[in-house]
């Protein structure tokens, strides 16, 4: 994979600064899960998906991206502004009255990029799981993507998939989870223990890759790996190691930042350590 790690992380840059002036704007929405995923977004939107900014719900030729833990809607909806699928300057309308980017994604705001509403936890990987054997049946050879969270991992709905895509040979699926080892109510461990998650999901029929998910070079390998891996009958996933809050110190790391807004005087500190590099909206 011929990539330029210094551009990719310049974006990534700008979009963690889209991020906390979004939630700031509003005062509310969810900035720490969002700020450790931003280097995973920007990986695949602008290096890994085959994918048209130009938006055709179906899909048909493209890879196509599902977002489960649909609270970590500001990191995707500056990424896919920044992508070219809507107008960067829309992102200052995040949560507000009449806005297309509510504080999950939903379709019937019609918003580019958008495919299934992901407010309710659990449901992404199902939903990926259909679209990847609907891309076999119609003989398309691309590939489908989806993000968890670890702490959506709790959900029951998931460990049904989870049984359910080894079953059917469904190889052509490449699966992320988000292991920052926090929720809104305090660390995974605290709230309910994932255990061994490597184990599980071996023993479930997936092939599994771990990678740091806050290293724009190692998350490129390990998604150039999962790639190279499918098509052999097995879905794919792939353990992302981030941390919460990633970019701005004083978020890093602790679930308090889960779901707050940043005030005035903490907006300036954090946007004093994110560079602005693609220019702000």
């Amino acid at each position: 994979m011929n990539a330029d790690i210094t551009k990719l992380e310049s974006i990534a840059k700008q979009v963690r600064r889209d991020i906390v002036r979004m939630v700031h704007g509003c005062q509310s929405g969810h900035p720490g899960g969002s700020l450790g995923c931003a280097d995973y977004f920007v990986a695949l939107y602008f290096q890994v998906l085959k994918h048209d900014p130009s938006f055709n719900m179906d899909g048909i030729g493209e890879d196509l991206f599902f977002l489960s833990n649909g609270h970590i809607s500001p990191v995707f909806y500056s990424t896919l502004a920044r992508a070219g699928y809507f107008d960067v300057k829309e992102l200052s309308t995040f949560r507000k009255i009449d806005s297309r980017l509510q504080g999950h994604p939903t379709t019937h705001e019609h918003l580019p990029g958008i495919r299934i509403a992901s407010g309710s936890l659990g449901q992404g990987l199902s939903v990926a799981i259909g679209a990847a054997q609907a891309k076999k049946l119609n003989n398309d050879d691309r590939t489908v993507y989806v993000l968890m969270g670890d702490g959506e991992l709790q959900e029951g709905q998931i460990w049904e998939a989870a049984m359910y895509a080894p079953h059917n040979k469904v190889d052509n699926l490449i699966a992320t989870i988000d292991v920052n080892g926090q929720q809104i109510d305090g660390s995974t461990e605290q709230v309910l223990s994932l255990g061994n998650l490597e184990a599980k999901w071996l023993a479930f029929g997936w092939d599994v890759l771990k990678t740091n998910g806050n290293n724009m070079s190692e998350l490129l390998e390990a998604l150039d790996e999962a790639k190279r891996r499918s098509g052999r009958g097995k879905p794919i996933i792939i353990l992302m190691r981030t941390e919460m809050g990633n970019g701005v110190d004083f978020m890093m790391g602790s679930h308090k930042w889960h779901g707050v807004a940043p005030n005035d005087e903490q907006l300036a500190t954090a946007l004093d350590q994110l560079e602005e590099t693609l220019g702000d909206y």
